[in-house]
């Protein structure tokens, strides 16, 4: 099991949950993804991201005008949503 870190201090979104998403994507199961949001809004759209993945926010932390999601890279698929 590996940690990477994934610094999007400064990215407005759309990007922080596109980044995120291609981040995961590489990872392999039980893998750790860290990341760094100064994007408000993706205190909202990276925990939809990962409902919509299947993997798991560990913890969500808020640090003055920064927040940082610990998320954990699932082996199981992600159930199918109407496209």
């Amino acid at each position: 099991m590996s940690l990477t870190k994934l610094d999007l201090i400064g990215l407005k979104c759309p990007q922080p949950v596109l980044r995120t998403r291609k981040a995961l994507k590489s990872l392999m199961p039980g893998d750790r993804l860290e990341v760094h949001c100064s994007d408000p809004l993706a205190a909202i759209d990276i925990p939809h991201l990962i409902a919509q993945t299947g993997d798991r926010v560990e913890t969500m932390q808020r640090q003055d005008t920064t927040t940082v999601f610990l998320i954990e890279k699932s082996g199981v698929a992600a159930p199918k949503g109407c496209d």
